[in-house]
């Protein structure tokens, strides 16, 4: 095959093409019913999600009708006008004919394609568009066009007739595309219905727009390409061919083209096993097997279980995502080796597995209402995952791996949702789960030391005196079980004239104990562990016994433990669960914020604990201590946290200046009063009394009524809202790997807050979160959406317009806000039995009274390790408004708990998840933005696709000119 004479053929016919209107025409129509599709038919700006996943939806099909205009006259006007004897005649060979008439319309098709480019250019200029899933769609539109192209050219070879070339390419070329789609494969079981989606170009071509090029997708097309322009070379040679000659010859050519496209055909069953070559071209690798998957692999000492539960006929929107998810976890399966078994079972063909799955580990199938042509009936499937590795194990149901988008009634969309960090968080979860039954010297990767800042037995009280040899005995117990990972010591602070004292109060803050406020013994009991760089100090326990010392001593360790969970101390208002309300009516929950979604989110990742503020101290196997929406704390409440932060622990403030409270009639703000003013102004951080008002906003869901005909009507209008503040961009910390790994934040109701610069002067100060440089401050209360009589909202700025802190974290050493402790006062009031016995009253028959009272201590300053995160609202993470945001968009909001959880990983240095947490379909959403500003750049790709077809039509004008040019000089020279 001589390339010249291919690239020469391939111009004439492009030139043909453009020399008259018809390719004007198609490519026209082409852009307009994309461009159509795009911003009515799929209502782009409505939906607002930042993806051109609508424009790829609709390609398969347009490409159908587009592919068909093209080669319906290609070979159909060559035999009709009896020029095809001419071609068969000249010195060029069919080969050659067909490739150049195919990159003809491959060429013009690419054409129709590069002027949709600025339709992704778009979304990427109004949101943050990952560009991995446009190039592979642009791609695997390219791939199915030249198939469509192939199987066109080799109609229009087999008919004289354009128009019956156009009804039977279009034909031809639907059905191809149709093969794998659920219309097609729900009608056959399983086994077929995945046969059917391996040969259907639907379904091939969905996988690539994902943004995962498989050899075995690639192949699949260029196997169909191959395949059809054979057929086309061997019906434009069998037009030359005598109807009574060389017979043998033919049968052979025949044989011949038979077996080169069965053997492009079965090299798609050989390479269907092979899912290694592949590339996942999408943003942080979402359809791959992350590293931090395989770093939990590499843990795993025991044989892992990973069990998929599919039914063979299932709802028709959770059908193609089977495959995919199928696939998940065979890479799974592959990465983990020997140590990973992989099992897909249908329970419904396996009684003995459907009951084990439901009596042991709670696994039913999910009855789903599906609708054919003739009936509507309810289908009872499965599409569950187990994880089980030795006796622990979790399950992953459906509403756990799938994400739903509704725009309307008939208009819902369902996807994955993000199925590798769904896996491997209960990979995660059951392997520690298994690993914290063992010893905690296990999962230690480093030395520790344990130091005891402990006082002289003689100035000891009594119940100390014995826990002081409790001390030694343990400590020898855990140095012999550690193998060497646990040294220690014990110090007496008052020795050696107080030097000891006097640098432990200078370095951490430690100050002399009293069992009571008014006790003038004082003594030091204070345990501490470091690797090194952080310091662990943990608290006296309360049953004063050897279990609880060293149950305390365990749970400092596993703050050095690399494989146990982390655990959460969270302190959130909880309302009265549902059931207890139908008991008892009279406790109905007033309104307020409940944060059930936020400690689901936590304790699917995390061991969550209860904070018990009240009680004056926070248990010390808290990685990081979470304190939402507080209210009202007292005195023990905030030493409790103080003191956490002094020990050198992460705290999290979530609070705003504000409280907003939804009820059906009314929405309304009232100040707040969390107690923790003072404190945090000790700290150099205040939370402003007002609200954030930003025109780069969320929506906000406002009922309206309308009165047509004497009905009145209640509706939904979705309003921009300045209260619900848009983070996205630079204003979420993209130094921080917590929020940069999360693409959106919707700050509702936020205060602002600010820094003391003179007090954290010796401390690292980060903004986490920030308004746009237009908001404002507002402290009216009025924060009901009042709409005028066109439906417009207007809010007009306050004062200074400015960016303002709505998140910081602040590193370093603090100082405690007491200077004594307030459970002093407590133990400073004897009990009546005590008055009685100090009255005189005969004790001898009565139980001996603990006189100790309360251990009472002040630690003065914590450690450089302590850190201080104050976010300047609590309403974000309130169940109320989450679904309230979700409700603008269709779907389940969930950044915002996402952004805790990463938040929790970053600080207690489990940071593995963070980097797949976020991952979502519907996350990325757009910028808010006015309607007016949405029509103009609706209007701006109609005239920017004018303008390429424009520009098109003079590039190819210019090119006549210049080629008449020529040979118009040609013509003169020669003569």
């Amino acid at each position: 095959m001589r390339i010249d004479t291919v690239r020469r053929i391939a111009g004439k016919e492009l030139a043909h093409f453009f020399s008259s209107p018809i390719a004007y025409l198609f490519l026209g129509a082409f852009l307009g019913v994309t461009l159509f599709v795009f911003f009515w038919v799929e209502a782009f700006f409505a939906r607002n999600i930042a993806d051109v996943r609508p424009m790829f939806e609709w390609l398969p099909v347009l490409l159908v009708f587009l592919a068909a205009a093209l080669t319906m006259r290609m070979w159909s006007d060559e035999r009709r006008t009896g020029t095809l004897e001419l071609v068969v005649t000249v010195p060029a060979t069919s080969t050659e004919f067909v490739i150049g008439k195919f990159l003809a319309c491959w060429g013009l098709l690419v054409v129709g394609l590069a002027l949709t480019l600025p339709l992704p250019v778009t979304v990427a200029m109004l949101g943050d568009l990952d560009w991995g899933p446009v190039l592979g769609g642009y791609l695997a539109a390219a791939l199915l066009g030249a198939a469509y192209i192939s199987i066109g050219l080799f109609v229009s070879a087999k008919t004289e007739n354009q128009i019956v070339a156009l009804i039977l390419a279009s034909f031809g070329c639907g059905l191809f595309y149709l093969l794998g789609t659920p219309t097609i494969t729900e009608l056959f079981g399983s086994t077929i219905g995945d046969a059917l989606r391996a040969l259907g170009a639907g379904s091939r071509f969905e996988s690539i727009t994902r943004g995962v090029l498989d050899l075995r997708d690639l192949y699949f097309y260029g196997s169909v390409l191959a395949v059809f322009l054979a057929l086309n070379v061997y019906a434009v040679d069998s037009q030359g061919w005598a109807a009574d000659g060389g017979g043998r010859r033919h049968m052979e050519r025949r044989i011949v083209l038979g077996l080169v496209a069965a053997n492009f055909l079965v090299a798609n069953l050989w390479l269907s096993p092979v899912g290694f070559l592949r590339w996942d071209a999408t943003q942080g690798n979402q359809y791959s097997i992350s590293e931090a998957t395989k770093s939990y692999l590499r843990e795993l000492r025991e044989p892992l279980l990973i069990r998929g539960y599919f039914s063979a006929k299932t709802h028709p929107l959770l059908g193609p995502l089977g495959p995919q998810l199928k696939n998940l976890l065979t890479e799974y399966g592959v990465a983990g080796g020997n140590m990973v078994r992989v099992e897909i079972v249908d329970p419904t063909e396996n009684p003995e597995l459907e009951d084990e799955a439901n009596t042991k580990y709670g696994i039913r199938a999910v009855p789903f209402q599906v609708a054919s042509k003739y009936e509507a009936s309810l289908v009872s499937s499965y599409f569950d995952v187990l994880v089980q590795y030795a006796d622990e194990y979790e399950v992953l149901s459906f509403s756990d791996l799938i994400e739903v988008k509704v725009q309307g009634e008939a208009d819902v969309d369902v996807r994955l949702k993000n199925p590798e960090y769904d896996i491997t968080r209960s990979i995660k979860k059951v392997l520690y789960g298994f690993q914290g039954g063992g010893s905690v010297f296990d999962n230690v990767t480093k030395p520790v030391k344990f130091t005891g800042y402990i006082s002289a037995d003689e100035r000891l009280p009594d119940a100390l005196r014995t826990l002081r040899g409790d001390l030694d005995v343990i400590l020898l117990e855990m140095q012999e079980e550690s193998g060497g990972k646990l040294t220690a010591e014990v110090v007496d602070p008052d020795a050696d004239g107080g030097d000891v004292a006097r640098a432990i109060a200078a370095d951490y803050g430690f100050r002399p104990m009293a069992a009571s406020l008014f006790d003038l013994n004082t003594f030091y009991f204070y345990l501490t562990l470091t690797d090194g760089a952080t310091l662990v100090q943990m608290p006296i326990p309360e049953t004063l016994d050897r279990d609880g010392l060293r149950r305390g001593i365990e749970e400092g360790l596993k703050r050095y433990a690399a494989g146990l969970l982390k655990t959460v101390g969270l302190s959130a208002p909880q309302g009265v669960p549902p059931y207890m309300q139908q008991q008892m009516p009279h406790m109905q929950q007033p309104p307020g914020n409940e944060f059930n979604g936020l400690r689901d989110v936590l304790d699917s990742d995390f061991s969550v604990q209860s904070a018990d503020l009240p009680s004056g101290d926070v248990e010390g196997s808290a990685d990081v201590l979470m304190v939402v929406d507080p209210s009202g704390l007292d005195d023990k409440a905030v030493f409790a946290i103080d003191q956490y932060l002094m020990r050198g622990g992460t705290v999290v403030i979530a609070a705003g200046g504000f409280r907003a409270v939804m009820t059906p009639q009314a929405l309304n703000a009232a100040p707040a009063f969390s107690g923790l003013d003072d404190w945090l102004a000790h700290q150099g951080v205040t939370i402003d009394p007002s609200f954030v008002m930003d025109p780069k906003n969320a929506s906000f869901p406002v009922p309206t009524t309308r009165e047509v005909g004497g009905f009145t009507f209640r509706d939904i209008q979705m309003t921009d809202y300045p209260y619900f503040v848009d983070v996205r961009g630079d204003s979420l910390n993209q130094d921080v790997a917590f929020t940069a790994a999360v693409p959106q934040v919707t700050m509702a109701w936020s205060s602002p807050i600010d820094v003391d610069e003179e007090r954290n002067a010796e401390r690292t100060v980060t903004t986490l979160m920030a308004s746009s440089a237009a908001s404002w401050r507002s402290t009216s209360t009025d924060i009901t959406p009042n709409l005028d009589p066109s439906g417009v909202i207007v809010y007009t700025p306050e004062g200074e317009q400015q960016a303002n802190t709505l998140a910081v974290m602040v590193e370093g050493r603090f100082e405690s806000f007491f200077d004594t402790s307030p459970l002093a006062e407590d133990a400073s009031e004897p009990s009546t039995d005590a008055q009685d016995v100090a009255e005189g009253e005969d004790a001898d028959d009565e139980e001996e009274i603990d006189t100790l009272g309360t251990v009472t201590s002040v630690v003065d300053k914590s450690p450089e390790s302590a850190r201080l995160i104050v976010i300047g609202s609590a309403s974000f993470v309130a169940d109320q408004t989450v679904r309230m945001i979700g409700s603008a968009d269709g779907m389940i909001y969930g950044n915002s708990n996402q952004l805790m959880a990463n938040l929790v990983d970053w600080a207690a240095e489990d940071r593995s998840l963070l980097g797949i947490r976020a991952r979502g379909h519907f996350n990325r959403t757009l910028e808010p933005m006015e309607a007016e500003a949405q029509r103009v750049w609706e209007y701006v790709n109609y005239a920017v696709a004018l303008a390429g077809l424009a520009l098109v039509f003079g590039l190819s004008r210019q090119r006549r000119l210049t080629r008449r040019n020529t040979f118009q000089a040609q013509l003169e020279a020669s003569s």
